[in-house]
């Protein structure tokens, strides 16, 4: 008898500004497959403290329970041979090994959905998310409400003492008094524009040297 080809699993990628609804499109995602009877294991980065620690929560009060880390590693010892799916949300906070993580579970069957931010409050496309993104089999760029004009906005606008934050500011700030607001392309403030030829180039370069 010919041998089974093992079933491979599949990468879903939910992304976009801050207030655009990415968690709670994985929240419905991951209740929708519970109501089918499958086996979800939810896992959240341990950065965000914005709510309960053992849950994954939405801006709108959703929530589902959760198990927070920063260790990709911790996340393979969690996910058994009867999980069925894999949900993470704010996946762009974790280190590059959970790309390896994530393959390696879509590899042994499992659907792997994915919640984070495209771009940073500067514009860049952040940590894991662009491989993730190229890797995706289904990839869903959501939008929000420009909290100044009301258009569609894909922008997060990181605000320091409600003015808006430098260019050269860290990626994370502590003790500063800061707050997002999702924003268009015409109201979107930064000191300095990214540079994305030179981004594209370093990428380029990355890939000949790989």
């Amino acid at each position: 008898m010919a041998n089974e080809t093992k079933k491979r699993g599949s990468l879903e990628v939910i992304c976009g500004s801050m207030f655009s609804g990415k968690t709670e499109e994985l929240i419905r995602r991951l209740r929708r497959a519970q109501y089918a009877r499958k086996n979800v294991a939810s896992f959240k980065h341990s950065l965000d403290k914005r709510r309960e620690i053992e849950y994954v929560s939405s801006h709108d009060g959703n929530k589902l329970s959760a198990i927070a880390t920063d260790n990709p590693k911790l996340i393979r010892q969690f996910v058994t041979e009867n999980t069925d799916i894999v949900g993470i949300d704010e996946v762009q906070f974790f280190s590059a090994e959970i790309v390896d993580l994530i393959l390696e579970l879509v590899n042994d069957g499992k659907r792997v959905i994915v919640a984070g931010f495209d771009l940073d409050f500067r514009g860049i496309p952040m940590s894991c998310m662009p491989v993730l993104l190229a890797l995706a089999d289904n990839v869903t760029k959501l939008k929000a409400i420009c909290m100044r004009c009301g258009k569609e906005a894909r922008f997060t606008q990181r605000l320091t003492n409600h003015k808006p934050a430098k260019f050269d500011d860290p990626l994370i700030l502590i003790g500063a008094e800061e707050c997002y607001e999702a924003r268009c392309r015409d109201c979107y403030e930064i000191d300095k524009q990214t540079n994305y030829t030179a981004l594209a180039r370093k990428y380029e370069k990355q890939q000949l040297d790989a």
